[in-house]
């Protein structure tokens, strides 16, 4: 047979296709297919993601509401109970939170949309409302006392409203204005203008508050007075210095007290010891021993019950560990740290001082509050008081929370990336937008300015 002679019904393609060489094994395949490479791309991708320009307005938006709505349905689980035995409704307390929660939409909505500038022009008529109102906590008839304390004012009916807790607002805002005023002038590197008047208004402030009898408050707006200086670039002998003469006057302050000293006591308790002056911390423990990985139920729990005082204010994040577990606990931790870090990135990336200094003060008063509350009900920190930020019940708590909130977000929309990014979501003015429509064949076409199809 001729060398060119083919078999009968062979291609000749397939004869040039058997003289090729064979690729090696794998070297068709496309680079990077394997397990390790797969693990890389999902990093990058993730990490793309994490610093897109609307990251830090998704995470505040997203984990205040999600710690605002289950600390609702928590505070109506913990509350129950301690309504009827009061004699009034199951739903007693979680109706006057969800009428707050309501109200501080509306005015985290209204914050979240202003601009920076009628924040800062706020700042001056918030300080001055909120220190008249904690003025008239100390006159005697105008003044209630709960609990020990004489922070109230009583609006009528079952509404009570606690001034000092909008005292922290005010410092933040007032304070971050007159930092950036001063920044703006150079002036922050003179220790007079650094100190005077912030640490003045802040300890006026603090002895408003501690003429009532609220340590636990006082401590959050120190922790805010020293995020302030921390930002503004305070000296570290300075800054030592103000730490340690505010040290000497808390140590005062609870020597001095002997319920203070009862509650340090407590730190670690195990036992309720002799007349039960640890129940409340040693409750708290068993609740949370009690509720394992994934709680006993909502609803289910048994410290409720009159065993653990406070149940819906200061240690609801318990119960939330006896009805939802280790895991209800650890997601709202992983919601306040997603909170904070987002409030750390808005406070990092900004370009304005007033933003940097009110975004790290109302990231610096939320994460402190939710460490001194969870720490308490773990019996790592004192009892101090405090309600966890968006979650605890308490409506003059949540109110200038949730306002503060509504700040971080207008300053997240503020960024120069977030607000391009705004920008070209929206529609543009002058440009017909194409709309789909449906014509008679049944399917669906866009109709374009030319009026083609």
């Amino acid at each position: 047979m001729p060398a060119k002679q083919m078999l009968p019904g062979r291609r000749p393609s397939a004869v040039k296709a058997k003289g090729r060489a064979r690729p090696a094994s794998g070297a068709g395949r496309p680079a990077g297919r394997g397990p390790l490479a797969r693990v890389r791309h999902t990093q990058q991708q993730l990490r793309k993601a994490w610093d897109r320009p609307l990251t830090a307005y998704y995470l505040i938006l997203g984990s205040s509401l999600l710690i605002t709505v289950l600390g609702l349905v928590m505070v109506y689980s913990a509350s129950m109970i301690k309504a009827l035995q009061l004699g009034l409704g199951d739903a007693y307390f979680f109706k006057k939170q969800f009428l707050a929660a309501l109200i501080g939409a509306v005015l985290m909505f209204a914050a979240s949309r202003m601009p920076v500038r009628l924040h800062r022009a706020l700042s001056y008529p918030v300080l001055a409302g909120t220190l008249f109102l904690m003025v008239l906590v100390q006159v005697p008839g105008i003044g209630v006392s709960i609990n020990g304390n004489q922070n109230w004012i009583s609006l009528g009916g079952p509404f009570m409203l606690q001034p000092s807790e909008f005292g922290k607002l005010a410092l933040i805002l007032w304070g971050a204005d007159l930092l950036a005023r001063k920044g703006d002038k150079t002036l922050l590197s003179q220790w007079k203008h650094l100190l005077v008047p912030l640490v003045p208004v802040a300890f006026l402030l603090l002895g408003l508050i501690m003429l009532g009898g609220d340590m636990g408050t006082a401590m959050i707006l120190g922790a805010i007075l020293f995020g302030l200086l921390w930002l503004a670039g305070a000296p570290t002998r300075m800054f030592v210095g103000v730490l340690a003469f505010a040290g000497v006057i808390v140590a005062l302050l609870i020597k001095t007290s002997p319920h203070r000293m009862d509650r340090l006591s407590c730190l670690g308790a195990t036992e309720p010891g002799k007349n039960d002056l640890c129940w409340q911390a040693v409750h708290g423990i068993y609740a949370l021993a009690s509720g394992g990985w994934f709680g006993s139920g909502l609803g289910a729990s048994v410290e409720k019950w009159g065993q653990l005082p406070e149940a819906h204010t200061d240690f609801i994040f318990a119960i939330t560990g006896e009805e939802l577990g280790l895991a209800g606990t650890l997601s709202v931790l992983a919601l306040f740290a997603a909170l904070g870090y987002a409030g750390i990135r808005v406070a990092g990336r900004t370009e304005d001082s007033f933003v940097r200094y009110a975004a790290g003060g109302v990231t610096t008063w939320i994460t402190a509050q939710a460490v001194i509350n969870i720490g308490a009900v773990l019996g790592l920190l004192p009892i101090a008081g405090v309600p966890l930020p968006l979650f605890s019940y308490g409506g003059s708590a949540l109110l200038p929370t949730m306002f503060a909130v509504g700040l971080l977000i207008a300053f997240a929309r503020e960024e120069p990336a977030a607000r391009a990014a705004l920008a070209m979501r929206q529609p543009r003015s002058g440009r017909q937008r194409s709309e789909p429509i449906w014509k008679s064949m049944r399917r669906r076409v866009k109709r374009r300015p030319s009026g083609e199809r």
